[in-house]
């Protein structure tokens, strides 16, 4: 007798849920727009940042995608008065992943 076989004995009136569907379900809800997104250089205290700005959507939204960003990148960054600031020159790579999602994105300066 193996472990769900268990828990069926145990607790016949309760239905699993599939949480690991909810999670890959919540990356697709976050909202697209019609604006372009945009992603720009900096250098702060002699450091490159970079900064992706003008999403129109939920702040929620807003700040697990840059959970997202930040873990697929694996830098540092922060958000900040909606904006995300990404720590180092990843530009092309985060362009990259928001064309995937199907985001528009427009690179500025540099």
């Amino acid at each position: 007798m193996d472990l769900q076989d268990q828990l069926k004995s145990l607790f016949p009136d309760h239905e699993p849920s599939n949480t690991e569907e909810e999670t890959e379900n919540k990356g697709s809800e976050i909202w697209m727009q019609d604006d372009p997104i945009l992603c720009k250089y900096e250098k702060r205290k002699g450091k490159p940042i970079t900064i992706i700005d003008g999403y129109t959507g939920a702040t929620e939204d807003f700040k697990i995608l840059a959970k997202e960003l930040k873990q697929t990148l694996s830098v540092g960054g922060s958000f900040k008065d909606d904006k995300i600031i990404i720590q180092g020159d990843y530009r092309d790579k985060i362009m990259a992943i928001l064309k995937e999602k199907g985001f528009n994105v427009k690179r500025v300066g540099g």
